[in-house]
């Protein structure tokens, strides 16, 4: 039964009812493109239709049909979220606001990750609490993922998850101010797969004037794959469906045949004679640009645009350490893992060895894995935004080590999210096999990832000094513990 205190905000699809959630009001599933259905999930997003009558946003959308994502012993779950919730409608946004009253409150766009075949807006760790606490609009996004999003089809638009994010944004600069929110003043941010699509945004020439700041936490400015890369990761798709590989003959087929088959792309090895593998095998799924975002950023709208990026300490621990992996590495693997990623892997190791005296063969697996999947694209991406944007960059490192698995996971690939969204104590996050660990979080560390964030937001300073190229230094955001 309809409740007289649920408020209802008109925006030019159509009013939305909403629900009063704590110090705010929070609307859910709003669609922000027609559904991607059949022939459609392989064409650009087109304009919803609109709805007449009172829309129900009080309940959670479908999410983009995705895998099961297991990490071993880690509980990944407030990170991946309830996985594949079947529906047709779900390019969608969800937006928490302070009051949907006409004010001109900043916004923050979160674009999720997963490695572009999972993840959703439905996920705990994207709680906007905080956000709307402090005076920020929060719109999160789901987007095409897996082979509808990314997979590289002869009459398809390339890069059709990215196309979902630039369609979302232009939503946002069309409606969020029935929301609250300020359209000339709007945050694009994201974590992992979520950063690396940010990155290409800020090369995109169609980006321009839609964002006005951008967040990269942990992802890359060189993650693209070439067309010849994608071309593989589609031959191999179209022989395992037994299809052509064409968007024609793709769209008959049904969701579920698609995550049927992506075993079958797992580990594909995508080096070729011009390029190495930007994701060391971890997806088969990336952008598909002939150009990497970081050498391209004159194109698009990066040099009028605030950039803060950073990266976490021991990224690649997420990939081995739930695993049992960090133990069980050998020398041989060590070396496989970078010759995926460099022409010169003895170089790599030796550079990673003086850099770490003494580390096990697993330490050095992951800095081989974080170095390659985030630091060095990042780094790439701080100089060449710098370079064109006149101080406007701001470069991070989060060093605090999470407990979980014996204190063992370290400051790992997502362990920042729990504070940038200030919910760091949050009980299901803290035991052994939790992505916090048993110990409770550091006094005051989320409260000042947080707000650093939300300062960027609205000023476009996070609180310390713009990046220099001459002098590359990074703050630090956490404490560094003794290594477990």
């Amino acid at each position: 039964m309809l409740r007289q205190a649920d408020p209802v905000v008109e925006t030019p699809a159509g009013a939305v009812r909403g629900v009063r959630a704590g110090s705010g009001e929070r609307y859910r599933a709003i669609p922000y493109a027609a559904a991607p259905i059949g022939a459609g999930r392989f064409a650009p997003p087109t304009p919803h239709p609109g709805w007449s009558g009172v829309r129900d946003g009080t309940q959670p959308a479908p999410t983009a049909p995705q895998p099961v994502r297991d990490f071993g012993r880690l509980d990944m779950t407030p990170y991946f979220g309830p996985g594949w919730v079947p529906g047709e409608e779900y390019l969608t946004v969800d937006v928490h606001t302070p009051a949907a009253d006409g004010g001109r409150h900043p916004v923050m766009v979160f674009v999720h990750g997963g490695g572009f075949v999972t993840g959703s807006s439905r996920a705990a760790l994207y709680d906007g609490s905080a956000f709307v606490r402090d005076g920020v609009v929060l719109v999160t996004v789901n987007y095409r993922l897996g082979i509808p999003g990314f997979l590289d089809l002869a009459g398809a638009p390339a890069n059709r998850g990215l196309l979902d994010v630039l369609a979302a944004l232009h939503w946002v600069q069309d409606t969020v101010g029935a929301f609250g929110g300020d359209p000339g003043n709007i945050t694009l941010f994201g974590q992992s797969a979520g950063a690396t699509l940010i990155g290409a945004l800020l090369a995109a020439p169609k980006a321009g004037g839609l964002f006005r700041r951008a967040i990269m936490q942990s992802g890359t400015g060189t993650g693209a794959f070439t067309p010849e890369q994608a071309q593989r990761v589609t031959a191999a798709a179209a022989a395992a469906l037994g299809v052509e590989p064409t968007a024609e003959a793709f769209a008959p087929l049904p969701d579920a045949q698609f995550l049927a088959i992506l075993p079958a792309l797992a580990g594909l090895d995508l080096r070729t004679s011009t390029a190495l593998d930007p994701l060391a095998g971890l997806s088969p799924f990336s952008l598909v640009l002939p150009v990497q975002p970081a050498d391209s950023l004159a194109e698009g709208p990066a040099a009028d645009v605030d950039l803060l990026i950073g990266t976490n300490t021991e990224e690649g621990h997420l990939y081995l350490v739930p695993q049992g992996e960090l133990e069980s590495t050998t020398e041989a693997d060590v070396l496989t893992v970078a010759s995926r990623v460099d022409a010169d892997p003895e170089s790599v190791l030796a550079a990673h060895r003086r850099a770490r005296p003494g580390a096990t063969p697993g330490k050095l697996r992951s800095a081989v894995l974080g170095q390659a999947l985030f630091t060095a694209g990042t780094t790439r991406m701080a100089h060449a935004h710098a370079r064109i944007s006149g101080g406007r960059t701001h470069l991070y490192s989060f060093g605090y080590r999470s407990t979980a698995l014996s204190g063992r996971l370290g400051a790992a690939h997502t362990v920042e999210l729990p504070f940038v969204f200030d919910i760091a104590d949050r009980p299901w996050l803290h035991g052994d096999t939790r992505l916090l660990g048993p110990a409770p979080a550091p006094a005051g560390l989320a409260a000042q990832v947080h707000g650093a964030w939300v300062a960027f937001a609205a000023t476009g300073s996070p609180g310390w000094a713009p990046y220099d190229p001459q002098r590359p230094m990074a703050e630090i955001l956490g404490s560094r513990l003794p290594e477990g």
